[in-house]
């Protein structure tokens, strides 16, 4: 049986910092839904409201894009090891870029990783817990440094490039502020 709830709680925050991996879904109000695997230790409980993740530099930058117009994020978490256990959070999100006035506040809870984007902050609306029986059981392996890797050999020049040509505009056309002063 679902459950609601208005804020996390400690049990959901020690599940939360149990998980190695997370997705999070947003879409704009006429377009697609995008829905993204994250890990690499980039999840930061800020309070019961609030929570962040260090996105990092990928193919496209939907998410930014889509709060950018709307605002709404959801985030879940799974059990894929010991109980069964879905929690979701739903909210409203910010972007906080390198430039924005609050990056340093925020960033300050994250360690520098290779291709960091921006900071994706999110109010909590409300949290609801499920089930997650039949969900399978998996192991974790560990994380891969593939992006890393990536990221080091473009160097910050080559990023910065990279970001530019592809990571300005949603696959649906909206823009994502990301180079824009103060954002």
């Amino acid at each position: 049986m679902a459950k609601f709830y208005d804020q996390l709680s400690d049990s959901h925050t020690v599940f939360i910092q149990q998980q190695k991996l997370f997705f999070t879904a947003t879409a704009p109000q006429s377009g697609r839904i995008n829905l993204s695997p994250k890990g690499m230790d980039t999840f930061r409980i800020l309070s019961p409201s609030k929570v962040a993740y260090l996105d990092l530099t990928g193919s496209g930058n939907e998410t930014a894009a889509h709060i950018g117009e709307n605002g709404r994020i959801t985030m879940m978490f799974c059990s894929f090891s010991g109980n069964p256990l879905i929690l979701r959070l739903y909210g409203q999100g910010e972007v906080v870029t390198p430039r924005h006035p609050q990056w340093q506040t925020y960033f300050e809870a994250f360690q520098p990783i290779a291709g960091m984007r921006q900071i994706i902050l999110m109010n909590i609306d409300s949290i609801q817990t499920s089930c997650g029986y039949a969900v399978p059981l998996y192991s974790y392996e560990g994380e891969r440094d593939t992006l890393e890797r990536w990221a080091e050999k473009k160097g910050e020049e080559g990023i910065q490039q990279y970001w530019q040509e592809r990571n300005q505009t949603s696959i649906d056309g909206l823009p994502t502020h990301l180079l824009d002063e103060n954002s």
